[in-house]
Protein backbone atom coordinates (compact mmCIF):
# COMPACT_ATOMS: atom_id res chain seq x y z
CA UNK A 1 0.00 0.00 0.00
CA UNK A 2 1.29 3.34 -0.52
CA UNK A 3 1.72 5.42 2.40
CA UNK A 4 -0.71 8.07 3.71
CA UNK A 5 -0.86 9.95 6.70
CA UNK A 6 -4.20 9.60 8.66
CA UNK A 7 -6.80 12.61 9.10
CA UNK A 8 -5.30 14.13 13.15
CA UNK A 9 -8.29 14.97 14.92
CA UNK A 10 -8.24 18.78 15.98
CA UNK A 11 -7.08 19.70 19.37
CA UNK A 12 -9.78 21.42 21.19
CA UNK A 13 -7.93 22.74 24.15
CA UNK A 14 -6.86 25.44 21.32
CA UNK A 15 -8.94 28.28 21.68
CA UNK A 16 -8.06 28.86 17.75
CA UNK A 17 -9.99 25.90 17.47
CA UNK A 18 -13.26 26.45 19.68
CA UNK A 19 -13.14 29.53 18.03
CA UNK A 20 -13.37 27.78 14.37
CA UNK A 21 -15.64 25.41 15.51
CA UNK A 22 -18.64 27.97 16.85
CA UNK A 23 -18.27 30.29 13.91
CA UNK A 24 -19.52 26.72 11.80
CA UNK A 25 -22.06 26.51 14.28
CA UNK A 26 -23.16 29.72 13.82
CA UNK A 27 -23.07 29.68 10.24
CA UNK A 28 -24.70 26.20 9.85
CA UNK A 29 -27.79 27.65 12.27
CA UNK A 30 -28.65 30.12 9.89
CA UNK A 31 -28.38 27.81 7.01
CA UNK A 32 -31.28 25.65 8.78
CA UNK A 33 -34.66 24.80 8.01
CA UNK A 34 -33.78 25.13 3.56
CA UNK A 35 -35.16 22.75 1.30
CA UNK A 36 -33.01 20.36 -0.72
CA UNK A 37 -33.25 18.69 -3.78
CA UNK A 38 -32.47 15.06 -5.94
CA UNK A 39 -29.54 15.13 -8.01
CA UNK A 40 -29.92 12.73 -10.40
CA UNK A 41 -27.57 12.74 -13.02
CA UNK A 42 -26.04 16.31 -12.47
CA UNK A 43 -30.01 17.38 -12.40
CA UNK A 44 -31.54 19.04 -9.35
CA UNK A 45 -35.05 17.70 -8.95
CA UNK A 46 -37.54 18.98 -6.47
CA UNK A 47 -40.69 16.49 -5.16
CA UNK A 48 -43.60 17.85 -3.27
CA UNK A 49 -43.29 14.61 -0.91
CA UNK A 50 -40.07 15.43 1.37
CA UNK A 51 -38.02 13.74 4.05
CA UNK A 52 -37.78 16.28 7.30
CA UNK A 53 -34.67 16.33 9.31
CA UNK A 54 -34.49 17.85 12.96
CA UNK A 55 -32.22 18.22 15.25
CA UNK A 56 -32.39 15.42 18.26
CA UNK A 57 -31.11 17.47 20.70
CA UNK A 58 -33.75 20.00 20.12
CA UNK A 59 -36.47 17.84 18.69
CA UNK A 60 -38.49 20.53 17.13
CA UNK A 61 -35.69 22.80 14.98
CA UNK A 62 -35.83 21.40 11.10
CA UNK A 63 -32.56 20.95 10.00
CA UNK A 64 -33.61 20.82 6.84
CA UNK A 65 -35.98 19.62 4.43
CA UNK A 66 -34.79 17.09 1.51
CA UNK A 67 -36.76 15.86 -1.56
CA UNK A 68 -38.30 12.40 -1.50
CA UNK A 69 -37.27 9.89 -4.05
CA UNK A 70 -40.10 7.63 -5.07
CA UNK A 71 -40.13 4.62 -7.69
CA UNK A 72 -40.24 6.94 -11.14
CA UNK A 73 -37.25 9.00 -9.70
CA UNK A 74 -35.12 5.67 -8.50
CA UNK A 75 -36.07 4.28 -12.26
CA UNK A 76 -34.55 7.85 -13.80
CA UNK A 77 -31.50 7.64 -11.48
CA UNK A 78 -30.78 3.88 -12.33
CA UNK A 79 -31.00 4.85 -15.80
CA UNK A 80 -28.70 8.12 -15.24
CA UNK A 81 -26.33 5.59 -13.24
CA UNK A 82 -26.12 2.55 -15.88
CA UNK A 83 -25.59 5.49 -18.75
CA UNK A 84 -22.71 6.89 -16.89
CA UNK A 85 -21.33 3.61 -16.27
CA UNK A 86 -20.39 3.16 -19.89
CA UNK A 87 -17.83 6.11 -19.78
CA UNK A 88 -17.33 6.12 -16.40
CA UNK A 89 -15.66 2.52 -16.45
CA UNK A 90 -13.04 3.47 -18.70
CA UNK A 91 -11.92 6.71 -17.18
CA UNK A 92 -8.03 6.09 -16.05
CA UNK A 93 -7.85 4.79 -12.61
CA UNK A 94 -5.30 7.30 -11.81
CA UNK A 95 -7.89 10.35 -13.33
CA UNK A 96 -10.33 9.12 -11.07
CA UNK A 97 -8.14 8.92 -7.82
CA UNK A 98 -7.08 11.94 -8.46
CA UNK A 99 -10.72 13.72 -7.99
CA UNK A 100 -10.87 11.68 -4.95
CA UNK A 101 -7.63 13.57 -3.52
CA UNK A 102 -8.98 16.93 -4.59
CA UNK A 103 -12.17 15.56 -2.70
CA UNK A 104 -10.01 14.89 0.41
CA UNK A 105 -8.57 18.50 0.34
CA UNK A 106 -12.06 19.96 0.19
CA UNK A 107 -13.03 18.39 3.31
CA UNK A 108 -10.21 19.31 4.92
CA UNK A 109 -10.71 22.83 4.15
CA UNK A 110 -14.17 22.40 5.24
CA UNK A 111 -14.09 19.60 8.13
CA UNK A 112 -15.04 22.37 11.08
CA UNK A 113 -18.30 22.98 8.34
CA UNK A 114 -19.30 19.57 8.55
CA UNK A 115 -18.33 18.94 11.50
CA UNK A 116 -21.40 21.62 12.60
CA UNK A 117 -23.67 19.22 10.48
CA UNK A 118 -22.96 16.29 12.22
CA UNK A 119 -23.79 17.80 15.56
CA UNK A 120 -26.79 19.55 14.87
CA UNK A 121 -27.70 16.81 12.47
CA UNK A 122 -27.03 13.23 14.07
CA UNK A 123 -26.32 15.10 17.73
CA UNK A 124 -22.69 14.55 17.55
CA UNK A 125 -20.78 15.90 20.07
CA UNK A 126 -17.48 18.05 19.24
CA UNK A 127 -14.98 15.06 19.30
CA UNK A 128 -17.03 12.27 17.81
CA UNK A 129 -18.23 14.68 14.68
CA UNK A 130 -14.61 15.84 14.16
CA UNK A 131 -13.25 12.10 14.23
CA UNK A 132 -16.59 11.28 11.36
CA UNK A 133 -15.22 13.88 9.10
CA UNK A 134 -11.50 12.67 10.18
CA UNK A 135 -12.28 9.21 8.76
CA UNK A 136 -14.30 10.29 6.11
CA UNK A 137 -11.05 11.75 4.92
CA UNK A 138 -8.73 8.90 5.32
CA UNK A 139 -11.35 6.98 3.37
CA UNK A 140 -11.17 9.07 0.51
CA UNK A 141 -7.35 8.99 1.08
CA UNK A 142 -6.52 5.50 1.37
CA UNK A 143 -9.40 4.50 -1.46
CA UNK A 144 -7.94 6.64 -4.09
CA UNK A 145 -3.75 5.25 -3.28
CA UNK A 146 -5.20 1.82 -2.98
CA UNK A 147 -6.97 2.28 -6.69
CA UNK A 148 -3.66 3.14 -7.96
CA UNK A 149 -2.01 -0.02 -6.71
CA UNK A 150 -4.63 -1.77 -8.13
CA UNK A 151 -4.89 -0.19 -11.28
CA UNK A 152 -2.05 -2.42 -12.37
CA UNK A 153 -3.62 -5.70 -11.09
CA UNK A 154 -1.62 -8.14 -9.68
CA UNK A 155 1.42 -10.32 -10.93
CA UNK A 156 1.09 -13.91 -12.59
CA UNK A 157 3.26 -16.34 -14.13
CA UNK A 158 4.07 -16.76 -17.73
CA UNK A 159 5.16 -18.91 -19.61
CA UNK A 160 7.47 -18.71 -22.98
CA UNK A 161 5.43 -17.97 -25.89
CA UNK A 162 2.56 -16.58 -23.25
CA UNK A 163 1.94 -13.24 -21.55
CA UNK A 164 -0.68 -13.60 -19.04
CA UNK A 165 -2.28 -10.52 -17.40
CA UNK A 166 -4.50 -10.58 -13.89
CA UNK A 167 -6.33 -7.01 -13.41
CA UNK A 168 -9.76 -5.85 -12.23
CA UNK A 169 -13.05 -4.32 -13.75
CA UNK A 170 -15.65 -2.21 -12.15
CA UNK A 171 -19.09 -3.84 -11.38
CA UNK A 172 -21.67 -1.63 -12.85
CA UNK A 173 -24.41 0.23 -10.91
CA UNK A 174 -24.25 0.12 -7.14
CA UNK A 175 -26.51 1.08 -4.60
CA UNK A 176 -25.85 2.28 -1.61
CA UNK A 177 -27.85 2.25 1.43
CA UNK A 178 -26.09 4.03 4.24
CA UNK A 179 -26.54 4.99 8.37
CA UNK A 180 -27.04 7.39 10.48
CA UNK A 181 -24.84 6.72 13.00
CA UNK A 182 -21.82 7.75 11.10
CA UNK A 183 -23.71 9.53 8.62
CA UNK A 184 -20.54 11.09 6.84
CA UNK A 185 -17.62 8.61 7.23
CA UNK A 186 -19.98 5.22 6.24
CA UNK A 187 -21.60 7.19 4.18
CA UNK A 188 -18.89 8.46 1.94
CA UNK A 189 -16.80 5.90 2.05
CA UNK A 190 -18.95 3.06 0.79
CA UNK A 191 -19.93 5.79 -1.84
CA UNK A 192 -16.40 6.48 -2.81
CA UNK A 193 -14.80 2.73 -2.46
CA UNK A 194 -18.13 2.04 -4.95
CA UNK A 195 -16.85 5.18 -7.35
CA UNK A 196 -13.44 5.10 -7.30
CA UNK A 197 -13.44 1.49 -8.59
CA UNK A 198 -15.23 2.76 -11.74
CA UNK A 199 -18.58 1.94 -10.42
CA UNK A 200 -21.69 4.32 -10.50
CA UNK A 201 -23.52 5.14 -7.44
CA UNK A 202 -27.41 5.44 -6.15
CA UNK A 203 -26.66 6.82 -2.65
CA UNK A 204 -29.95 6.46 -0.61
CA UNK A 205 -28.37 7.79 2.80
CA UNK A 206 -30.49 7.25 5.88
CA UNK A 207 -33.86 9.45 6.20
CA UNK A 208 -32.52 10.73 9.52
CA UNK A 209 -29.23 11.93 7.88
CA UNK A 210 -30.23 13.22 4.48
CA UNK A 211 -28.40 17.24 4.65
CA UNK A 212 -25.37 15.90 5.63
CA UNK A 213 -25.30 13.51 2.37
CA UNK A 214 -26.39 16.68 0.21
CA UNK A 215 -23.40 18.73 1.90
CA UNK A 216 -21.56 15.91 0.65
CA UNK A 217 -22.90 15.45 -3.23
CA UNK A 218 -21.75 19.56 -2.98
CA UNK A 219 -17.99 18.74 -2.32
CA UNK A 220 -18.41 16.09 -5.17
CA UNK A 221 -19.46 18.60 -7.55
CA UNK A 222 -16.29 20.76 -6.50
CA UNK A 223 -14.20 18.42 -6.84
CA UNK A 224 -14.80 17.40 -10.41
CA UNK A 225 -16.77 14.33 -10.25
CA UNK A 226 -18.41 13.86 -13.55
CA UNK A 227 -22.62 13.58 -13.47
CA UNK A 228 -24.45 10.79 -13.07
CA UNK A 229 -21.42 8.73 -11.18
CA UNK A 230 -23.05 9.23 -7.74
CA UNK A 231 -26.99 10.18 -7.63
CA UNK A 232 -28.45 11.56 -4.68
CA UNK A 233 -31.98 9.69 -4.04
CA UNK A 234 -33.10 10.19 -0.75
CA UNK A 235 -36.04 7.55 -0.08
CA UNK A 236 -38.32 5.08 1.77
CA UNK A 237 -36.35 1.66 2.17
CA UNK A 238 -39.58 0.29 1.80
CA UNK A 239 -40.23 1.85 -1.62
CA UNK A 240 -37.23 3.16 -3.09
CA UNK A 241 -34.73 0.88 -1.29
CA UNK A 242 -36.35 -2.79 -2.26
CA UNK A 243 -37.14 -1.39 -5.49
CA UNK A 244 -33.46 -0.65 -6.30
CA UNK A 245 -31.91 -4.21 -4.57
CA UNK A 246 -34.87 -5.81 -7.02
CA UNK A 247 -33.56 -4.09 -10.16
CA UNK A 248 -32.25 -5.80 -12.98
CA UNK A 249 -29.30 -3.72 -13.57
CA UNK A 250 -28.55 -3.47 -10.05
CA UNK A 251 -25.27 -4.84 -10.06
CA UNK A 252 -24.15 -4.45 -6.12
CA UNK A 253 -25.73 -3.60 -2.63
CA UNK A 254 -23.45 -1.79 0.09
CA UNK A 255 -25.45 -2.06 3.28
CA UNK A 256 -24.68 -0.46 6.52
CA UNK A 257 -27.72 -1.04 9.68
CA UNK A 258 -29.74 -3.12 11.00
CA UNK A 259 -29.35 -7.15 11.32
CA UNK A 260 -33.02 -7.38 10.02
CA UNK A 261 -32.97 -5.39 7.12
CA UNK A 262 -29.42 -7.04 5.73
CA UNK A 263 -30.78 -10.08 5.93
CA UNK A 264 -33.73 -8.85 4.15
CA UNK A 265 -31.60 -7.08 1.27
CA UNK A 266 -29.78 -10.36 1.09
CA UNK A 267 -32.14 -12.39 0.47
CA UNK A 268 -34.03 -9.95 -1.98
CA UNK A 269 -30.28 -9.64 -4.10
CA UNK A 270 -30.47 -13.35 -4.15
CA UNK A 271 -33.43 -13.72 -6.63
CA UNK A 272 -32.75 -13.64 -10.35
CA UNK A 273 -35.37 -11.18 -11.36
CA UNK A 274 -36.26 -10.85 -15.60
CA UNK A 275 -33.36 -9.49 -17.38
CA UNK A 276 -30.79 -9.72 -14.77
CA UNK A 277 -27.81 -11.80 -16.10
CA UNK A 278 -25.53 -11.63 -12.88
CA UNK A 279 -25.64 -12.39 -9.20
CA UNK A 280 -25.61 -9.76 -7.48
CA UNK A 281 -22.59 -8.81 -4.79
CA UNK A 282 -24.01 -7.69 -1.19
CA UNK A 283 -21.94 -6.27 1.16
CA UNK A 284 -23.25 -6.35 4.67
CA UNK A 285 -22.22 -4.47 7.67
CA UNK A 286 -24.84 -5.42 10.18
CA UNK A 287 -24.38 -4.56 13.84
CA UNK A 288 -22.83 -6.05 17.04
CA UNK A 289 -23.23 -7.19 20.81
CA UNK A 290 -19.72 -5.88 21.69
CA UNK A 291 -17.96 -7.56 24.41
CA UNK A 292 -15.64 -6.07 26.77
CA UNK A 293 -13.19 -9.09 28.55
CA UNK A 294 -11.48 -8.11 31.75
CA UNK A 295 -9.32 -10.65 33.15
CA UNK A 296 -8.07 -11.70 36.84
CA UNK A 297 -4.95 -10.61 35.87
CA UNK A 298 -5.77 -6.74 34.33
CA UNK A 299 -4.87 -2.96 34.68
CA UNK A 300 -8.50 -2.20 36.77
CA UNK A 301 -8.23 1.35 35.94
CA UNK A 302 -7.68 0.64 32.01
CA UNK A 303 -10.30 -1.38 32.07
CA UNK A 304 -12.90 0.87 33.75
CA UNK A 305 -11.87 3.72 31.30
CA UNK A 306 -11.95 1.66 28.68
CA UNK A 307 -15.47 0.32 29.24
CA UNK A 308 -16.97 3.80 29.55
CA UNK A 309 -15.50 5.01 26.55
CA UNK A 310 -16.72 2.60 24.41
CA UNK A 311 -20.10 2.03 26.03
CA UNK A 312 -20.94 5.74 25.96
CA UNK A 313 -19.15 7.46 23.37
CA UNK A 314 -21.75 8.51 20.63
CA UNK A 315 -24.25 7.66 23.18
CA UNK A 316 -23.48 3.86 22.70
CA UNK A 317 -24.84 4.44 19.13
CA UNK A 318 -21.91 2.88 17.22
CA UNK A 319 -21.91 -0.74 15.91
CA UNK A 320 -18.66 -1.58 17.90
CA UNK A 321 -19.85 0.08 20.94
CA UNK A 322 -19.29 -1.67 24.42
CA UNK A 323 -22.43 -3.37 25.48
CA UNK A 324 -21.25 -6.54 27.34
CA UNK A 325 -18.60 -6.77 30.08
CA UNK A 326 -17.48 -10.01 31.63
CA UNK A 327 -15.59 -9.88 34.33
CA UNK A 328 -13.41 -12.74 35.82
CA UNK A 329 -15.20 -13.00 39.45
CA UNK A 330 -12.20 -11.47 41.02
CA UNK A 331 -11.61 -8.41 39.44
CA UNK A 332 -15.62 -8.28 39.51
CA UNK A 333 -16.73 -5.64 42.44
CA UNK A 334 -13.78 -3.34 41.35
CA UNK A 335 -13.95 -2.94 37.88
CA UNK A 336 -18.34 -2.62 38.47
CA UNK A 337 -17.47 -0.13 41.18
CA UNK A 338 -14.85 1.85 39.63
CA UNK A 339 -16.95 2.27 35.64
CA UNK A 340 -20.08 3.24 37.96
CA UNK A 341 -17.90 6.40 39.21
CA UNK A 342 -17.27 6.92 35.97
CA UNK A 343 -20.22 6.69 34.44
CA UNK A 344 -21.54 8.99 37.57
CA UNK A 345 -18.92 11.99 36.24
CA UNK A 346 -20.09 12.06 32.48
CA UNK A 347 -21.68 15.51 31.71
CA UNK A 348 -24.70 14.87 29.31
CA UNK A 349 -26.22 18.04 27.64
CA UNK A 350 -26.54 19.94 23.95
CA UNK A 351 -23.90 18.73 21.61
CA UNK A 352 -23.43 22.26 20.35
CA UNK A 353 -21.25 22.78 24.07
CA UNK A 354 -18.15 20.98 23.81
CA UNK A 355 -17.78 20.79 27.48
CA UNK A 356 -20.51 17.66 27.11
CA UNK A 357 -19.46 14.37 26.95
CA UNK A 358 -22.91 12.25 25.84
CA UNK A 359 -25.58 13.76 23.77
CA UNK A 360 -28.92 12.37 22.68
CA UNK A 361 -30.12 9.22 20.92
CA UNK A 362 -30.99 9.73 17.05
CA UNK A 363 -34.51 10.08 17.16
CA UNK A 364 -38.25 9.13 18.94
CA UNK A 365 -37.87 5.54 18.12
CA UNK A 366 -34.17 4.96 19.08
CA UNK A 367 -36.05 6.83 22.89
CA UNK A 368 -38.29 4.73 22.78
CA UNK A 369 -36.85 1.27 22.24
CA UNK A 370 -33.58 2.03 24.19
CA UNK A 371 -35.27 3.51 27.35
CA UNK A 372 -37.48 -0.35 27.26
CA UNK A 373 -34.67 -1.81 27.79
CA UNK A 374 -35.05 -0.32 31.10
CA UNK A 375 -37.93 -2.24 32.99
CA UNK A 376 -35.71 -5.61 31.10
CA UNK A 377 -32.60 -4.15 33.16
CA UNK A 378 -34.83 -4.32 36.57
CA UNK A 379 -35.96 -7.87 35.89
CA UNK A 380 -32.44 -9.82 34.69
CA UNK A 381 -30.06 -7.69 36.89
CA UNK A 382 -30.09 -4.59 38.67
CA UNK A 383 -29.37 -0.26 37.60
CA UNK A 384 -26.22 0.26 39.24
CA UNK A 385 -26.34 3.98 37.66
CA UNK A 386 -28.33 5.67 34.96
CA UNK A 387 -31.88 3.62 34.05
CA UNK A 388 -33.66 7.27 33.33
CA UNK A 389 -34.07 9.46 30.12
CA UNK A 390 -36.00 12.73 29.49
CA UNK A 391 -37.40 13.60 25.89
CA UNK A 392 -38.85 16.82 26.70
CA UNK A 393 -36.95 18.76 24.39
CA UNK A 394 -34.72 16.34 23.01
CA UNK A 395 -33.87 12.52 22.89
CA UNK A 396 -31.64 12.12 25.90
CA UNK A 397 -30.61 9.34 27.64
CA UNK A 398 -28.69 8.78 30.81
CA UNK A 399 -26.01 5.85 30.48
CA UNK A 400 -26.70 3.10 32.15
CA UNK A 401 -24.84 0.33 34.00
CA UNK A 402 -26.56 -2.88 34.39
CA UNK A 403 -25.08 -5.38 36.69
CA UNK A 404 -25.28 -8.93 37.68
CA UNK A 405 -26.86 -10.28 34.71
CA UNK A 406 -27.11 -13.63 33.28
CA UNK A 407 -24.87 -14.58 30.12
CA UNK A 408 -28.58 -15.56 28.11
CA UNK A 409 -30.38 -12.46 29.24
CA UNK A 410 -31.72 -10.16 26.97
CA UNK A 411 -29.95 -7.33 27.50
CA UNK A 412 -26.29 -9.73 26.96
CA UNK A 413 -28.00 -10.52 23.78
CA UNK A 414 -29.74 -7.59 22.04
CA UNK A 415 -28.40 -4.89 20.49
CA UNK A 416 -29.94 -2.14 22.07
CA UNK A 417 -27.87 0.29 20.23
CA UNK A 418 -28.14 2.99 23.12
CA UNK A 419 -26.22 3.87 26.04
CA UNK A 420 -26.64 0.76 28.13
CA UNK A 421 -24.08 -1.93 29.23
CA UNK A 422 -24.51 -5.19 31.59
CA UNK A 423 -22.13 -6.75 33.36
CA UNK A 424 -22.18 -10.32 33.69
CA UNK A 425 -19.57 -12.50 35.99
CA UNK A 426 -17.16 -15.66 35.14
CA UNK A 427 -15.89 -18.18 37.01
CA UNK A 428 -12.43 -17.91 34.99
CA UNK A 429 -10.53 -16.88 31.70
CA UNK A 430 -11.84 -19.45 29.80
CA UNK A 431 -15.50 -19.09 30.42
CA UNK A 432 -15.01 -15.53 29.94
CA UNK A 433 -13.83 -16.42 26.15
CA UNK A 434 -16.62 -18.85 25.89
CA UNK A 435 -19.68 -16.26 27.37
CA UNK A 436 -17.96 -13.44 24.83
CA UNK A 437 -18.70 -16.00 21.83
CA UNK A 438 -22.70 -16.65 22.93
CA UNK A 439 -24.00 -14.24 20.46
CA UNK A 440 -25.06 -14.62 16.97
CA UNK A 441 -23.08 -11.16 16.34
CA UNK A 442 -19.20 -11.22 15.87
CA UNK A 443 -18.02 -7.35 15.28
CA UNK A 444 -15.63 -6.30 17.65
CA UNK A 445 -14.27 -7.54 21.43
CA UNK A 446 -11.75 -6.35 23.38
CA UNK A 447 -9.67 -8.24 26.14
CA UNK A 448 -8.02 -6.43 29.24
CA UNK A 449 -5.32 -8.50 30.58
CA UNK A 450 -1.63 -8.64 31.85
CA UNK A 451 -1.35 -12.45 30.58
CA UNK A 452 0.39 -12.97 27.57
CA UNK A 453 -0.61 -16.79 27.35
CA UNK A 454 -4.66 -15.16 27.78
CA UNK A 455 -3.60 -12.81 24.64
CA UNK A 456 -2.59 -15.28 22.77
CA UNK A 457 -5.99 -17.79 23.78
CA UNK A 458 -8.18 -15.36 22.97
CA UNK A 459 -6.67 -13.98 19.52
CA UNK A 460 -6.99 -17.43 18.55
CA UNK A 461 -10.61 -18.22 20.27
CA UNK A 462 -12.72 -14.79 20.80
CA UNK A 463 -14.69 -15.08 17.44
CA UNK A 464 -14.78 -10.92 16.37
CA UNK A 465 -13.77 -9.46 13.26
CA UNK A 466 -11.75 -6.39 15.25
CA UNK A 467 -9.88 -7.72 18.43
CA UNK A 468 -8.11 -5.42 20.82
CA UNK A 469 -5.89 -5.90 23.65
CA UNK A 470 -5.63 -3.52 26.55
CA UNK A 471 -7.98 -0.65 25.50
CA UNK A 472 -11.71 -0.31 24.03
CA UNK A 473 -13.28 -1.89 21.55
CA UNK A 474 -14.24 1.15 19.15
CA UNK A 475 -12.36 3.61 17.18
CA UNK A 476 -11.02 1.60 14.08
CA UNK A 477 -8.30 3.62 12.49
CA UNK A 478 -8.24 3.74 8.04
CA UNK A 479 -5.60 1.58 7.48
CA UNK A 480 -4.45 0.55 10.81
CA UNK A 481 -7.79 -1.72 11.67
CA UNK A 482 -9.83 -2.80 8.79
CA UNK A 483 -13.10 -2.51 10.21
CA UNK A 484 -16.26 -5.95 9.38
CA UNK A 485 -16.92 -8.65 11.55
CA UNK A 486 -18.70 -12.15 11.74
CA UNK A 487 -22.29 -14.51 11.76
CA UNK A 488 -24.82 -11.62 11.89
CA UNK A 489 -22.50 -8.82 11.92
CA UNK A 490 -22.40 -8.92 8.38
CA UNK A 491 -20.00 -10.44 5.31
CA UNK A 492 -16.59 -9.41 7.25
CA UNK A 493 -16.00 -6.53 3.77
CA UNK A 494 -13.49 -5.13 6.19
CA UNK A 495 -13.85 -1.46 5.60
CA UNK A 496 -10.27 0.61 5.11
CA UNK A 497 -8.72 -2.44 4.56
CA UNK A 498 -6.29 -4.30 2.24
CA UNK A 499 -9.13 -6.02 0.21
CA UNK A 500 -11.39 -4.01 0.34
CA UNK A 501 -11.56 -2.25 -2.93
CA UNK A 502 -11.81 -5.72 -4.37
CA UNK A 503 -15.37 -6.40 -3.17
CA UNK A 504 -16.35 -3.53 -6.18
CA UNK A 505 -14.87 -5.06 -8.57
CA UNK A 506 -14.50 -8.49 -10.57
CA UNK A 507 -11.05 -9.91 -12.12
CA UNK A 508 -10.46 -10.83 -15.20
CA UNK A 509 -7.61 -12.82 -16.86
CA UNK A 510 -6.07 -12.70 -20.17
CA UNK A 511 -3.47 -14.75 -22.01
CA UNK A 512 -1.79 -14.00 -25.34
CA UNK A 513 0.07 -16.64 -27.13
CA UNK A 514 3.13 -15.87 -29.36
Amino acid sequence: MIPYQTEPLTDFSLEENRKLYKEALAKAQQELGQDYPLIIGGERITTNDKIVSYNPANKTEIIGSVSKANQELAEQAMQAADSTFNTWKNVDPAVRADIIFKLAAIVKRRKFEFNAWLTLESGKPWVEADADTAEAIDFFEYYARQMLELAAGKPVVSRPGEFNRFGYIPLGVGVIISPWNFPFAIMAGTAIAAAVTGNTVLLKPASTTPVIAYKFMEALEEAGLPAGVVNYIPGSGAEVGDYLVDHARTRFVSFTGSRDVGLRINERAAKVNPGQIWIKRVIAEMGGKDTIVVDAEADHELAAQAIVKSAFGFSGQKCSACSRVIVVDSAYDKVLNRVVELTKELTIGDPTNPDNFMATVIDAAAFKKVTSYFDIAKEEGRIAVGGTADDSKGYFVNPTVVADVAPKSRVMQEEIFGPIVAFCKASDFDEAIAIANNTEYGLTGAVITTNPLHIEQARRDFFVGNLYFNRGCTGAIVGYQPFGGYNMSGTCSKAGGPDYLTLHMQSKTTSETF
